[in-house]
């Protein structure tokens, strides 16, 4: 359970006191955030490598049977836990990308991930690892996606239980990172504006995103913050709130709904919230979408094309996942606990 009660009908649920309501800074004290691989680990990786290359499996095919991490996946199972139960976040620092191929470090993305949970989609051709990196995009194209460009991006979500990034290459300048906890957010909102936490509460139209081909929804409705079955819960994406709301056959957004937002923008800028890190090569940083918003700064790329920012993104499913209000369902495609949910529907 996340809260210590259950609200009164009528009474705002909260304030949540759970370990994933973390303040600033403070997030980077905490023992369950920073892990450092051992050379034994790194050992256990190589050895898995070789077993999963040996496979001839493509690299989103592989199994967690072919990636064995004796040491190390009874580690990952702790990690699995503290971002569904802890903190939400952890970094795990000191691969060493430089030894291996690009082909190489994808798989054992991919193996390490299966030990948390299991891989969905992020783009209609159905990608499972997703490259972010600057692909010289314009805001505006069509093709283009925030990850795919150097631009900051602003707190959000993704649609995910666990969003993990593998940092291959960092920018040359710019790029750290931002990350605060929704759940604190939730709490300072109810505290301050009680009003406006009610309205982050009701739902609101998100468009289908442009790459969520196979999902024939143009928009749907779905809250901010939500509390089900005993759980807090928070998705959050601008771009989409933003673009429902500018379709003809949907209504204008109201005036607290606009304030709602801004005031929800305004309070997760606060630097006594979030906390900035930069991810160094060999990071990999895991989240949980539920209880965490992340953004990210404006970037300059090296002139080398070895030496521009380049990071891979997992989504997965986990299995120790909360239960989600049902209004979840129409983006994530299944809303109880340990559910496969979340990613974007390929088309076809």
């Amino acid at each position: 359970m996340n809260s210590n009660r259950s609200p009164q009908p009528g009474e705002l649920p909260g304030p949540f006191t759970i370990p994933a309501a973390w303040r600033g800074a403070e997030l980077l004290q905490r023992d369950d955030w920073l892990i450092e691989l051992t050379a034994g680990h790194i050992g256990e990786i190589e050895a898995a490598l070789s077993s999963a290359e040996a496979s001839g499996r493509p690299v989103e095919q592989g199994t967690i049977a072919e990636f064995p991490l004796p040491e190390l996946g009874q580690l990952l199972s702790r990690v699995q836990d503290q971002l569904e139960h802890g903190s939400g976040g952890c970094m795990i620092r000191g691969l060493p990308v430089k030894k291996f191929s690009e082909e190489q470090l994808r798989r054992i993305f991919w193996g390490i991930a299966l030990h948390l949970g299991t891989p969905v989609s992020q783009s209609a051709a159905g990608e499972r690892i997703f490259s972010v990196r600057d692909e010289g995009f314009k805001v505006g194209q069509p093709q283009a996606r925030g990850p795919n460009t150097k631009k900051r991006l602003s707190f959000h979500t993704d649609r995910c239980d666990v969003i993990g990034f593998l940092c291959l290459q960092p920018a040359a300048q710019g790029g750290d990172n931002q990350l605060v906890s929704s759940v604190t957010l939730y709490n300072v909102i109810r505290e301050k504006r009680p009003d406006l936490a009610r309205v982050l509460m009701q739902p609101f139209y998100y468009a289908r995103h442009n790459v969520d081909q196979g999902n024939e929804l143009p928009y749907c409705r779905q809250p901010i913050f939500a509390f089900h079955e005993g759980y807090f819960a928070a998705a959050y994406l601008r771009v989409l709130i933003d673009r429902a709301y500018a379709l003809p056959e949907l209504p204008d957004m109201t005036d607290e709904q606009h304030e709602a937002l801004a005031y929800l923008e305004e309070t997760a800028a606060d630097p006594q919230l979030h906390v900035t890190f930069r991810q160094q090569a060999g990071d990999l940083l895991f989240l949980n979408n539920w209880v965490t918003f992340h953004r990210r700064d404006e970037f300059q790329d090296a002139e080398e094309l070895e030496l521009r920012r380049h990071l891979l993104r997992i989504w997965l499913a986990v299995p120790n996942s909360r239960p989600l209000d049902p209004l979840f369902e129409a983006n994530y495609g299944a809303t109880a606990a340990g559910a496969i949910r979340g990613g974007m529907k390929p088309k076809g």
